[in-house]
């Protein structure tokens, strides 16, 4: 993606199934579970690059003996400076203890991050707030072992308001306004309630203090406290949490907007945001690994047991699309293909813009995430070739010369590198004009391969949110090359409307095609058009949520898809600039073609698969309106 966008956090959990000694006998190492960790997040570093966060749960501790281990750190290095941290941790012991430290039992009585429950959490904070406080794993402490909590989770809840008002009536008061904040407190407090009804219960029975303990843990029913504390939840999310006892689940939203992954046998259960990093850490096939259904949690109890239970009813299945398209790695089997497929699909709109001119086209991607669609494109476009070819050489009522039959064999196209991204250049020059020049140089070129005047080139990317890099950098490099035209192709629909769900796309005034629409309406005489979704969006506010509609649809009615791609092609073409631009926007149809399972489209459609959805569209475009640029959901 040319446009940067900082999107989903991932999560990784792991349950030992064995006792530590196990895994020392089987795999040489006491630390099997922790390193597994490890190569889980790194695996899902492109998840999170704000900041990192691991805690452990270790099981039948004595009391006054810690159980609860947790680390966090910050930056894009977050996940090596945790690991590093504890593998020193390790190294120290080792030295100090070096015979004890070959005892199992002893290394989990004495040692931390030695536990039986280990969580790992990536973060992009779509919040603004980049601090160690912000950075998952978030803990929820109490003395009694099965009241503490532990939870990290990729998700954000549009209705953040309510979730505090509920709190506010259940008579907490939670310290800040935050959907991490409000899911913890939700979850703690029927944590709470759970286990007093179980106190009561045992205690009317006759039972001491000590065995209740015991015989709460063993008795919890966890789907019970995730149906209640995720009823009136509404968002995307993949939430994974631990009990202080050892009880562990990981609940998935009913539409399956965010994605969860898991692989069990009988030594370990381990849940990831991909599903390939389980793959390439456990040396699985692919169809070992199963998604978790929507409205459903993974629950594994203390004793071992796992089981999948439904917490809320499922709705129509409404999986992120942009997980395909761009979030996730492209090394999962299914996101390859679909990936390749999108670019394959885009070869009848290209061939349309360059005249079916093969022998004066060169194509290329913009680096880096939109490599996989290139070949897709590529492997249309040589199929037309081998058609024409074959049209040319079979359908003919005359005899060919040698001369004609050379000109047809001699089509081929021109696949090339033209762009090459500089990930180590930084813009840190703070003077406007400075920096512009400065951000024209990310990208850089090949020169000596485009026909002065002569080629076209076409470039595609995966998707182009606010076309800023485009305008600043691509398109001034690509124009160095003196084609006569440049075809930009997102393998993506237009981005039209704002992520709530869990990446930072919250602001209208940040998508070029808002920006073509509001330009089209002004340019039309049609400008009355946006006063009036404002004065609907404002009857909405105080409106039930079930009635509300999203009406910055209204915006875009007037026009078609290519009124809009023509007028983005406007606007994001420099006014230096030689060269022709074209801009061409991959359609919606196409898109559930490529990605058949995951029709979660609301940031290209405006179907938004919750009805927060819609209120958090229309209170971005009354921000717009407003002139007041800051997101229209609170989120961690």
């Amino acid at each position: 993606m040319s446009d940067s966008i900082k999107h989903e956090c991932g999560i990784a959990l792991i349950r030992l199934l064995k006792p530590l000694s196990y895994y020392q006998e089987k795999y040489g190492t006491p630390y099997y579970g922790i390193n597994k960790l490890y190569l889980l997040m790194e695996k899902q570093h492109n998840r999170g690059q704000d900041g990192a966060g691991i805690a452990t749960i270790k099981f039948d501790v004595k009391p006054g003996n810690r159980y609860i281990s947790r680390y966090r750190a910050m930056g894009s290095s977050a996940v090596a400076d945790i690991f590093e941290y504890v593998q020193k941790k390790f190294a120290s012991v080792h030295k100090a203890y070096p015979e004890e430290s070959k005892d199992t039992q002893w290394l989990k009585d004495n040692v931390s991050f030695t536990g039986e429950v280990l969580l790992g959490h990536l973060r992009y904070g779509t919040h603004g707030k980049n601090s160690i406080e912000s950075c998952h794993p978030f803990l929820r402490q109490n003395n009694w072992m099965s009241r503490n909590l532990v939870v990290a989770g990729n998700f954000n809840m549009t209705n953040v308001d309510e979730l505090l008002q509920q709190l506010y009536e259940l008579g907490q008061h939670p310290k800040e306004k935050a959907d991490t904040v409000t899911v913890l407190e939700k979850i703690g407090h029927f944590l709470d309630d759970e286990n007093q009804d179980l106190f009561d219960k045992f205690k009317k029975e006759g039972y001491s203090n000590i065995e209740i303990s015991s015989l709460i843990a063993k008795n919890l029913d966890v789907p019970k406290i995730l149906t209640r504390s995720a009823k009136t939840w509404d968002g995307g999310y993949t939430i994974a949490g631990i009990f202080g006892h050892g009880d562990t689940f990981v609940m998935r939203d009913p539409a399956g907007i965010r994605p969860a992954f898991y692989y069990k046998d009988d030594e370990v259960l381990v849940v990831a945001s991909e599903r390939p990093v389980i793959q390439t850490a456990f040396n699985i096939p692919i169809d070992k690994v199963q998604e978790i259904k929507p409205g459903h949690a993974l629950i594994a109890k203390k004793d071992g047991t796992v089981t999948e239970e439904m917490f809320r009813e499922p709705v129509e299945q409404k999986s992120c699309s942009f997980e395909r398209i761009y979030f996730s790695r492209g090394s999962d089997a299914d996101i390859y293909k679909e990936r390749k497929k999108l670019g394959r699909l885009l070869c009848p709109q290209v061939l349309n813009a360059i005249d079916n001119n093969i022998k004066n086209t060169v194509f290329s991607f913009i680096p880096n995430t939109a490599e996989v669609s290139y070949y897709g494109l590529m492997d249309g476009i040589n199929t037309y070739v081998r058609d024409f070819q074959k049209d040319a050489l079979l359908n003919r009522a005359d005899k060919i010369d040698d001369g004609e039959l050379e000109d047809i064999l001699s089509i081929h196209p021109r696949f090339e590198k033209l762009n090459v991204k500089d990930a180590k250049l930084r813009t840190f020059i703070t003077q406007d004009a400075d920096r512009t020049d400065m951000v024209q140089h990310v990208y850089d070129t090949t020169y000596g391969i485009v026909k002065d005047h002569e080629d076209t080139i076409v470039a595609i990317d995966d998707s182009i949110v606010r076309g800023t890099t485009l305008k600043q950098s691509i398109l001034t490099i690509l124009d160095r090359l003196n084609p006569k035209k440049i075809v930009i192709v997102s393998s993506a629909p237009q981005i039209r409307y704002p992520d709530c769900y869990g990446i930072d796309m919250s602001r209208m005034g940040e998508f070029v095609a808002f920006e073509a629409a509001i330009s089209l309406l002004r340019q039309r005489g049609l400008a009355h058009i946006i006063d009036e979704v404002y004065q609907k969006c404002l009857v909405s506010i105080t409106a039930d949520i079930d009635e509300i509609e999203n009406y910055v649809k209204a915006v875009y009615e007037p026009f078609t898809d290519d009124e809009i791609s023509n007028e983005i092609a406007r606007i994001i073409t420099p006014h230096h600039l030689k060269a022709e631009v074209t801009v061409i926007f991959q359609t919606l149809d196409n898109l559930h073609i490529a990605c058949p399972d995951h029709k979660g489209d609301w940031y290209f459609s405006g179907n938004y698969p919750t009805p927060g959805g819609n209120k958090v569209v229309n209170k971005a475009f009354m921000n717009w309106v407003e002139g007041k640029n800051v997101r229209a959901y609170f989120s961690s």
